[in-house]
């Protein structure tokens, strides 16, 4: 028996040492923080939303990229709970400061960096990503080649900062080194009756693609500072064989 135990110990050490070079480094009960993603954390090794890694998010649509920008905003408010600074750079802004107050962000905590140029934007999200002292950085930028993305995972996986990389119009979903890809999709929002006004931000969150996890789709709303699941997980492969049907 203790022999088995040794065994399973041995291979759980090691399952950790193959994730770590491969950029999922599962962190620390004093690294890890409130997520509120519920079942999609399952989607992860370990059951782990992973810090200290580079997540690719991809939209087509202005709507896509406003639903985009709402759910990564969601994910910050759990890294925003704690002290630290954000950095959020891109050539045309695509966030509205002030509306991350409704992610329970302050905005004051969040420095923005405009740039010209993609290529400046990546030389900006790369140097941010190597600066510990940030608690995460958050790029737009349209294009991202694997190399590129290569060394964001390097810069991360020194200073542990965790990054976001928001393509916009790619011209191909091309292979990258960020640990998972995301789609955000809005949904009509509810208003309760005979109240004014929209309801709470509703988005279908696609997990394309993630490293030693398992892909699915999830239905989410954003509120009261939380995440709100609203249907059954569906699985990719569930998903292509319904529309297939």
């Amino acid at each position: 028996m203790n022999e088995q135990v040794a065994k399973n110990d041995v291979i759980r050490q090691l399952q950790k040492e193959v994730l770590s070079l491969q950029g999922n480094i599962i962190p620390t009960a004093d690294q890890r923080w409130k997520t509120a993603l519920g079942p999609i954390e399952k989607a992860f090794p370990n059951s782990t939303f992973p810090i200290g890694a580079v997540h690719e998010f991809i939209s087509n649509t202005q709507e896509n990229t406003a639903a985009t920008n709402g759910f990564i905003s969601g994910l910050l408010s759990g890294f925003m709970k704690k002290e630290g600074i954000c950095l959020w750079v891109g050539t045309k802004r695509t966030i509205f400061p002030p509306a991350l107050i409704a992610f329970g962000i302050q905005p004051e905590r969040i420095i923005f960096i405009d740039v010209a140029k993609s290529k400046e934007v990546l030389w900006v999200i790369e140097e941010g990503l190597k600066c510990n002292t940030l608690i995460a950085v958050v790029g737009e930028l349209q294009e991202l080649s694997f190399t590129e993305s290569r060394r964001l995972q390097l810069a991360v996986e020194e200073s542990r900062v965790t990054g976001f990389i928001h393509r916009y119009k790619p011209k191909s979903e091309n292979t990258v080194a960020c640990v998972s890809r995301w789609k955000i999709n809005p949904l009509r929002s509810i208003i309760e009756d005979g109240m004014p006004g929209v309801g709470a931000p509703r988005w279908n969150v696609q997990l394309a693609k993630v490293r030693n996890g398992k892909p699915g789709s999830w239905d989410v709303e954003w509120t009261a500072n939380t995440f709100r699941f609203l249907t059954r997980t569906l699985a990719i492969p569930e998903l292509e064989t319904r529309k297939a049907g």
